[in-house]
């Protein structure tokens, strides 16, 4: 998601190679995605804001978190201190429907991944 995302930046950038950047750091934080499976589980049945909604927490708290646990040793790969909507440089908050719409395509990534293994 984020070589798609960085390389979808370039356009903006007019870049016609679409170059793509990301941190080695990006890999373990996505894949704390996994725990979302038993969580959405639990959601199964709840309505789809309560559960987008709910998912666009915890991301933003994975993301703030792991963040500020990488600012302390100067290795954190963002820095949104020059968006308008962020919070302390490590949230923007004007992704929060592309978290949303993340978390919902997490629950059926890993929901779909997860009954493949049963089989």
């Amino acid at each position: 998601m984020e070589v798609l995302w960085t390389g979808l930046g370039s356009i903006v950038s007019r870049d016609p190679k679409l170059t793509c950047r990301t941190s080695i750091w990006m890999f373990p934080i996505y894949g704390l995605a996994a725990f979302l499976l038993p969580l959405s589980r639990l959601l199964n049945g709840k309505k789809i804001l309560y559960r987008g909604g709910l998912y666009t927490l915890l991301i933003f708290a994975t993301e703030y978190t792991t963040g500020a646990i990488l600012k302390k040793f100067n290795r954190c790969p963002w820095d949104y201190s020059k968006e308008p909507a962020n919070i302390h440089g490590l949230v923007n908050l004007c992704y929060t429907p592309l978290w949303f719409g993340a978390g919902l395509f997490f629950e059926k990534f890993l929901a779909f991944t997860s009954e493949e293994n049963r089989l």
